[in-house]
């Protein structure tokens, strides 16, 4: 019996452990370790670090989900201008986030507040920076028309607050897409414990003790100017109360700043790409059926006709835009698209993407360079031209070089207006070099918006067979494939701008490096422009009564948020 006892106690044993075996071998890893090495992930008392709860990226705050997809890029029924830059193309899009609404008078003032209370201008070092972001109010005046209202009030009046913002250029609105990446990501820091709550309106925010993302995530230490009480140091947990004391003392603190690999910091705010904008104005999920899109769309809603054929609304313009010559808003009273000028943001129906005045109001900034093609040949998927590859300075001490009130630089742009080429607080850029481009595939130079366009082929000059020497003339602005103006501005020996303004009629086109898309059609336009496909540039470093802009971002994870794969059935 006694031996029957040990027996049956030995077998007990042994399944145990075999139990314990097999179950191991079928989760790859313990509880709460790494599949790759069985370790502990998340131990409070340090290691390695990594949200594994992770879901889904937050929407950010205004924006709206665009699920990608494929679509025919350029396709118009007309080509009224005959420009021929709008030839069609397929191209594949990425899913992203875009701002339900135009950038509205009331989203940039929170700007313009935010760099004048931390970069005040009446201090010499920094009357550049807040000047550089204010838009230009007299884009309004015009020679035969009385505007003055509109240049003294549309930016600053309340009556205005949700109108889109206008005056602004290219360069002011990807800057503010920077800003607003900052904030963002500032605010969701503080809510989650690693930055000292209510800090960033108080007084210790300045121009050398502020947030930027990219600094926060290459150098926290350095971020607010290395203030530990404003960059918090978050505990990985608390030991158990002590016998003696009976209170909790907090573990060391260890890998305690919030990096990409928390999830909770958001990719960047930038203007969309044309591709992107195109794709998300036309919005063809509200014509498709099964795999295939049902007919074309000539505006972002259905039908032909820029009025309203339902019941309810039957003959109400969609959209705001120039009906005809002399007719900005039709017969007073009567059922047309209610505004002369601009109109506040939703005062139209949304696209089936939920999107407002993707059509009318105002036309808006994208990230492209233009060029008359679409080089689809290329690449078909997430296209843009524009991209400039930059990395983080390297300073002497061999940590990141920060920009501060005495090494921020300035540009001159060439208009006369003076912009800050990156905020105190933020990281120095340079152009990638060799290190990064050396027997790359995938590209070769840090400047790529003259890619299979700029290149010797591209030139007035071609010559396949040419020296070194000939080739060289392709780095004359006088032998230039896109030879537009060249206004230059210099400074004479008592610091007073001298505006050189390039008179020479000997030129073959208006477009260079410098001039960008906008996309849609605004109040000053003809319903012609209102098609999604349709095309225009203007200046980078100009601004206009009539283009503003809004935000995108990138989405991070799965293409679609829903949980199981399309044609799956879930068990």
């Amino acid at each position: 019996m006694k031996v029957t006892k040990i027996m049956t106690l030995k077998l007990l044993l042994a399944l145990t452990v075999a139990i314990g075996f097999t179950s191991c071998s079928k989760s790859g890893s313990t509880k709460g370790g790494s599949s790759a090495t069985g370790w502990q992930i998340n131990d409070k008392k340090g290691g390695f670090q990594y949200n594994t709860k992770f879901k889904k990226q937050e929407t950010p705050p205004g924006m709206t989900s665009i699920e990608g997809g494929t679509f025919t890029m350029g396709k118009v029924e007309d080509d009224v201008m005959h420009d021929w830059n709008n030839s069609p193309t397929k191209q594949h899009v990425q899913s992203f986030y875009m701002d339900e609404t135009e950038v509205t008078n009331m989203m940039y003032a929170e700007y313009l507040y935010w760099v004048k209370s931390v970069y005040p201008p009446t201090e010499d070092n920094y009357k550049h920076i807040y000047n550089g972001v204010i838009p230009d109010t007299l884009v309004w005046r015009n020679r035969l028309g009385y505007n003055e209202t509109m240049t003294n009030n549309y930016l600053r009046h309340p009556a205005y607050a949700n109108y889109p913002v206008v005056g602004v250029n290219w360069i002011q609105a990807t800057e503010f897409c920077e800003w607003r990446t900052n904030r963002v990501n500032e605010n969701i820091l503080e809510k989650e414990g690693y930055l000292k709550k209510g800090n960033k309106i108080s007084a210790e925010v300045t121009a050398n003790s502020n947030f930027d993302t990219e600094s926060y995530i290459n150098s926290p230490s350095k971020t607010f100017g290395g203030k530990e009480d404003i960059v918090l140091k978050k505990q990985l947990g608390k030991k158990a109360p002590s016998k003696k004391s009976g209170a909790a003392t907090a573990t060391e603190a260890k890998n305690v700043y919030a990096q990409r690999s928390s999830g909770i910091i958001l990719p960047e705010y930038r203007l969309p790409t044309e591709a992107e904008w195109e794709y998300a104005a036309l919005a063809l999920v509200g014509n498709r059926e099964y795999n295939i899109y049902k007919g074309q769309k000539k505006y972002p809603w259905k039908g032909q006709y820029t009025r309203s054929g339902k019941r309810q609304l039957k003959g109400d313009q969609l959209a705001n835009f120039k009906q005809g010559k002399g007719d900005y808003g039709g017969i007073a009273g009567w059922s047309d698209d209610g505004a002369d000028i601009t109109n506040y943001v939703k005062a139209y129906p949304p696209n089936d993407f939920g999107l407002y005045d993707m059509a009318g109001n105002v036309a808006e900034w994208v990230q492209d360079v233009y060029r008359p093609i679409i080089d689809d040949e290329a690449n078909d998927f997430n296209y843009f031209r524009g991209n400039i590859y930059t990395k983080n300075k390297i300073g002497e001490d061999g940590t990141v070089e920060m920009v501060t009130s005495e090494n921020i630089k300035y540009d001159t742009l060439s208009t006369g207006k003076v912009i800050a080429r990156n905020f105190p607080g933020s990281i120095a850029q340079v152009p990638v070099d060799e290190n990064e481009t050396y027997l790359r595939q995938n590209f070769s130079t840090s400047d790529n918006r003259n890619y299979r366009d700029g290149d010797k082929q591209s030139t007035r000059y071609f010559d396949f067979g040419a020296t070194d020497e000939e080739a060289s003339k392709k780095a004359d602005p006088n032998e230039r494939m896109y030879k537009s103006p060249l206004h230059k501005i210099s400074a004479d020996s008592a610091g007073n701008q001298v505006r050189q303004y390039d008179k020479s009629d000997n030129r073959t086109t208006l477009v260079d490096d410098n001039v960008r898309v906008y996309k849609g059609g605004s109040w000053r336009d003809r319903a012609y422009w209102l098609d999604p496909a349709s095309r225009r540039y203007f200046p980078q470093d100009m601004a206009t009564d009539y283009i503003g802009f809004r935000c995108a971002m990138s989405k991070v994870g799965p293409k679609s948020n829903k949980k199981t794969p399309r044609g799956n059935v879930k068990k």
